[in-house]
């Protein structure tokens, strides 16, 4: 089933954030855009280059209004000591958060079954805490920050203009459509 337009479910973890652990759950999500970004596990190939992606795009997202939340089974404690011994994951300014019990990956529907890991899930969460945008890939398949973040505008300006939508890879300032009777079998 998917978690699509479905509300975030109640969580409540542990996570590293700028050099302290801190608590996050679903409460810290209102009002608020924030991305969940799954990964199977600290200390591997792909899933350092695709944090260290979203490290180099932090100050957009959060020009967007957008918190990140990073997520695998791993501890808060196995996050500190990846922050502090990779070049790559030491540029992390945003919430890692440890899922060991695999609540919050089983809320998303990501966990693998039998394996106690996280698939490379990717989640938009709007400021009510309803699901946007979903995206899963295979594991051998790193995802681009440049494209979420073209994604999260669309859907932050679908949003605020009721009635429109946005067109396959609308960026933004580029027209978008309204949906309705005149349009149908014009496009």
């Amino acid at each position: 089933m998917s978690v699509l337009n479905t509300t975030v479910k109640p969580f409540s973890a542990q996570a590293f954030k700028a050099g302290k652990f801190v608590g996050v759950s679903e409460a810290d999500l209102k009002g608020k855009w924030s991305v969940f970004f799954f990964y199977p596990a600290d200390f591997t190939f792909v899933c350092p280059t695709e944090l260290e992606d979203l490290a180099d795009h932090y100050a957009e997202f959060q020009k967007l209004g957008v918190e990140i939340y990073s997520v695998s089974t791993d501890t808060h404690f196995s996050h500190k000591a990846w922050h502090d011994t990779s070049p790559a994951i030491g540029k992390i300014e945003y919430t890692m958060i440890g899922d060991p019990s695999g609540v919050v990956t089983t809320n998303f529907d990501v966990m693998r079954p039998g394996q106690g890991l996280a698939d490379r899930g990717t989640f938009l969460v709007d400021p009510e805490g309803v699901i946007q945008f979903m995206e899963i890939t295979a594991e051998g398949i790193g995802r681009n920050a440049a494209e979420l973040i073209r994604k999260i505008k669309a859907a932050q300006y679908v949003a605020s203009h009721p009635g429109e939508v946005c067109p396959a890879k609308w960026e933004e300032g580029e027209s978008t459509l309204s949906p309705s009777l005149d349009l149908v079998g014009k496009i």
